[in-house]
């Protein structure tokens, strides 16, 4: 407070200088609701942490952090890896089907019964057209999953579950933050799978 007794406006807060991204298939509040259903009970009785519904999400490419200066130039290279993955006009469509633990990470995880081809050709045209302009995409091999529990201290051995289906029209740019609860995920931008013509014949 000055010595007027009149609060100055507090100080806008500094733009960070890098921001950790990734692209992500983000469902919405149904499709996550579908699967928590069907894999209610693989979740309880792993004995480690469940990840919050809300953060649910299936990566396709994770980059880690970016500086602030390089976020807007994602958005083209984002069109242009979904332009090269020739996505069918109906989007895409996952039919998760089992889960399975994976002991070096500590995580369960819902993966797809069979990716849809489209899906594998999104994942690398990303990683392809991020590392050609520059950025430093994760690259190790593409493994479409949905990670449901962390610190899993019960493994058992895959299983199968209830089919739950997935669609997807739009992928996502989301920015993953540390809060004293955890990370917390929000989306930045969408982008569309395929575009009103179709796919690139």
């Amino acid at each position: 407070m000055s010595g007027t007794g009149v609060a100055r406006p507090a100080e806008p807060a500094p733009e960070p200088r890098s921001r950790r991204l990734f692209f992500a298939l983000w469902p919405d509040a149904a499709m996550r609701e579908r699967l928590a259903r069907a894999v209610r009970a693989a979740v309880h009785d792993c004995g480690g942490r469940p990840v919050p519904l809300e953060q649910w999400h299936l990566t396709l490419a994770f980059l880690g952090a970016v500086p602030a200066a390089r976020v807007a130039a994602l958005a083209a290279l984002a069109r242009a890896a979904a332009h090269a993955a020739e996505v069918p006009e109906v989007g895409l469509e996952l039919s998760l089907g089992s889960v399975v633990d994976w002991p070096q990470p500590q995580v369960r995880c819902v993966l797809p019964i069979e990716p849809p081809p489209a899906l594998e050709r999104l994942a690398r045209a990303l990683a392809d057209s991020l590392s050609a302009a520059g950025f430093v995409p994760e690259l190790k091999p593409f493994h479409a999953h949905v990670t449901v529990a962390r610190k899993v201290t019960r493994p058992s051995e895959s299983r199968r579950l209830p089919v739950v289906q997935w669609r997807f029209e739009h992928f996502a740019l989301l920015e993953s933050r540390t809060l004293p609860s955890g990370a917390v995920y929000s989306v930045v931008e969408t982008y569309p799978l395929c575009s009103p013509a179709g796919p690139r014949k």
